[in-house]
């Protein structure tokens, strides 16, 4: 789909997609949710919802209707814009099965649906639907709305008001709504495209997912704030991606390290014209020092930085700049972002640890989320009363300033860049009539840093199979979240207050698995 717009013709469409959305009865507070993958729509749906005051959700494009279903009704989305989906999931017959009301409802009548009672539209990119209107129906509805409703309500905007919802994986099982704000990611963008240097002179590639802050404010924010050129591809194959450096003569492009691997190890790179490439992050999971230099070399990246963050913190709280020396930026995630106070802290007591020494990172500033959505208890467990936003990652500050990551507190893995909590997948499949007990750790793996094994005590008289768990999961779940491993075992080793030690389990799948933990971090 060729969308080509200068930035004031952008404003053009975003105003009149604004309007389409008021019409809808969408207003300042409303929750507009976008499942879709970097499409155009995305785009002009993200700003024109912003723009009056509703908040956007984002939807993973990989979600299936377990995941979807939790999202849709604990968000109280009002309005959903989506794609028809991807190759094993039709978006389409997920919402038909959660909405059997579009049945009888007529497209742009408010829908009632018993399962998600604050839905009222639901709005196709790409394809037709009962009891839906495609997008082009929906903007033919903007001539209802006077663009003057649009200015009224964008100048009723408070900087601190809450424009972006995204759901993050959960310690407790059920994905959690970060409530950024307008001040958040505005800024947090800002800081992280000057970081970059980036004028309108560069041209970014934007392959990683608008539903995560890496496409919605390390890659667009950044890019708007600074008048950059943005080229979205739809999602991230090696392929296209090499395809656009080459044809479109891209400065700049941001990707979790295994995009960067996948790219280099393509057929196509070596003839891939990386002449014009200059800066770009590398981000969402430890970054091997053997592949940053090879981008630095092989990819033309010379000013290639490494960001830290996550998503309560809108995302970046440390960065490494462009005149950072190469040590610096292979060896640490940088420094804190202007206006963002970090410090490295005991996680038994909170005393504040000195250099050297590892400890939970924390981060305070403008930067930080208003608060998980209706999760008062959650909120109050992730930033203390001083307003620290506790990481649950290990880190050490340097005498220059300059941090480490090392490890992890929080029960979490991260399968190449993806965040995976554990429990989210164990209380699924707790779902399951034969599983007495489950847990899931992750393993080591060389492509991926980690990988998911879900080790399992069944019922008394029951079996299962391997592929019979792993079907079973992605049936339901993301793709991401599909065990790689199953292990069907007796018991979990146990500490003297019966508490599950996962690094024991741990170290006792690498021997069983036979894998290699010399370059993986340690979960604890």
């Amino acid at each position: 789909l060729d969308y080509t717009r200068t930035y004031s013709e952008f404003r053009d469409d975003v105003d009149t997609f604004a309007r389409t959305l008021i019409s809808l009865g969408v207003k300042a507070g409303s929750h507009v949710a976008v499942w879709a993958s970097n499409v155009p729509q995305w785009y002009i749906a993200f700003w024109a919802t912003v723009k009056i005051g509703a908040v956007l959700v984002t939807v993973n494009t990989a979600y299936k209707i377990h995941e979807v279903e939790y999202l849709l009704r604990q968000s109280d989305t009002h309005t959903l814009i989506m794609t028809e989906g991807g190759k094993d999931c039709s978006y389409g017959e997920i919402v038909a099965e959660l909405c059997p009301e579009l049945e009888t409802t007529k497209a742009g009548s408010p829908l009632h649906s018993r399962r998600l009672p604050f839905l009222r539209n639901v709005i196709t990119v790409g394809f037709r639907q009962k009891g839906c209107l495609t997008w082009n129906e929906a903007v033919a509805r903007a001539s209802q709305v006077p663009v003057s409703e649009v200015y009224r309500m964008a100048a009723a905007v408070d900087k601190n008001d809450v424009c972006n919802m995204q759901y993050t994986s959960g310690t407790t099982g059920f994905p959690k709504g970060v409530m950024l704000t307008h001040y958040n990611v505005v800024n947090n963008g800002k800081y992280i495209g000057d970081h970059m240097e980036l004028s309108t002179a560069d041209r970014m590639m934007i392959q990683v997912p608008m539903f995560h802050c890496f496409g919605m404010v390390l890659s667009m924010t950044a890019s708007m704030t600074h008048g950059a050129t943005m080229y979205p591809l739809p999602y991230f194959s090696p392929k296209p991606a090499l395809a656009c450096v080459h044809n479109e003569h891209i400065t700049a492009f941001n990707g979790v390290p295994t995009m960067f691997i996948a790219m280099m190890q393509h057929p196509d790179f070596e003839k891939t014209d990386f002449s014009n490439m200059r800066t770009g992050i590398m981000a969402g999971s430890p970054c091997p020092i053997k592949t940053m230099q090879e981008v630095i070399e092989k990819m033309h990246m010379p000013e290639i930085c490494i960001t830290y963050g996550q998503t309560e913190a809108s995302p970046a709280t440390t960065m490494s700049k462009t005149s950072d020396s190469i040590e610096a930026r292979v060896n640490t995630v940088g420094a804190s972002l202007f206006g963002v106070e970090t410090k490295i802290v005991d996680p038994e007591t909170g005393e504040e640890l000195p250099d050297n020494v590892d400890g939970e990172f924390c981060a305070r500033g403008y930067n930080i989320m208003k608060g998980y959505y209706k999760m008062p208890e959650a909120t109050a467990a992730a930033i203390d009363e001083d307003g620290w936003l506790h990481s649950g990652d290990l880190a050490r500050r340097l005498p220059d300033g300059y941090y480490k990551i090392t490890g992890r507190i929080k029960d979490m893995i991260i399968r190449g860049g993806e965040n995976i909590y554990p429990k989210e997948i164990e209380e699924f499949l707790y779902t399951n009539p034969k599983v007495k007990d489950v847990q899931v750790i992750g393993v080591p793996d060389k492509d991926y840093g980690e990988e998911i094994m879900a080790c399992i005590v069944l019922k008394p008289d029951e079996t299962a199979t391997e592929d019979e768990i792993k079907d079973f999961v992605r049936s339901h779940m993301a793709k991401h979240k599909v065990p790689r491993y199953v292990a069907f075992v007796d018991d979990f080793p146990m500490n003297a207050a019966g508490k599950i030690l996962k690094y024991k389990m741990r170290e006792w799948a690498v021997e069983l698995l036979n894998l290699q933990a010399a370059n993986s971090i340690e979960t604890a």
